[in-house]
């Protein structure tokens, strides 16, 4: 998939849908860095990109220096950007790793994580393995974790699933907010029941083959429906 990604973050255009996603999940981990006590936060991010929404918040934030992130990315392009992104604004405490973010030895070491992204993943995965990742995610977690994630609503609209598993797997919604004039939507959830033991070993999830993905089938059927340049751009997920 290397290059892949990289083509799909040129489509951060100023008033676009994704960029209006990204500056609702930077509001979102903004207030929550906000509302947090003193002391330290560690932060992961699963499929990061080039960071920029985690490091878009810490680069001007006041706790800048309280935060200890891990994120996890697969394209060494993506990935040097995130890690000259964190050189530029001197976030000292930000780790990027070339790894596989769908298995769980990626965070071992960064965990228990305060503040979880899982932002541009349930779009091209299975629904199986979205489930599958919600339930393992109290194994990454610290008490109260905040979880951010993304999924587009397009037809079957799986969001509603997607908020009865976090519930089921003891995490509290505390937003869900479609972006406007999109499918595209942002939830926000906060663990309320116990963490439990991490295991390494766990595959959370893996990306599906390139048209095989959800977003990429929404984007098949909005190309037929509307063949007009740039009418069937879905995000990542």
């Amino acid at each position: 998939m290397t290059g892949e990604w990289v083509d799909w973050h040129r489509q951060y255009e100023p008033g676009s849908p994704l960029s209006k996603r990204l500056e609702l999940v930077r509001s979102l981990l903004r207030e929550e860095i906000d509302r947090r006590p003193p002391g330290l936060l560690r932060a992961i991010s699963m499929c990061a990109g080039d960071g920029r929404d985690l490091l878009g918040v810490l680069a001007a934030h006041p706790r800048r220096a309280d935060v200890a992130a891990r994120l996890v990315e697969t394209d060494p392009t993506l990935a040097r950007g995130a890690r000259e992104r964190a050189a530029h604004d001197d976030l000292s405490g930000v780790e990027v790793v070339e790894a596989n973010a769908g298995h769980a030895h990626a965070y071992e070491g960064a965990i228990p994580a305060d503040l979880i992204l899982v932002c541009g993943v349930y779009g091209n995965i299975s629904d199986a393995d979205i489930r599958n990742t919600i339930s393992h995610l109290p194994e990454l977690a610290a008490p109260g974790a905040f979880v951010l994630w993304t999924r587009g609503r397009f037809e079957p609209d799986l969001t509603p699933s997607i908020r009865t598993w976090f519930r089921e797997s003891g995490f509290e919604e505390i937003r869900f907010a479609p972006v406007p004039e999109s499918t595209m939507a942002v939830g926000a959830h906060r663990l309320v029941a116990f963490p439990r033991e991490f295991d390494p070993t766990v595959r959370l999830f893996g990306f599906l083959p390139s048209g095989e993905r959800p977003a990429d089938r929404a984007r098949a059927r909005n190309r037929s429906a509307a063949p007009s340049p740039g009418a069937g751009r879905v995000p990542r997920g």
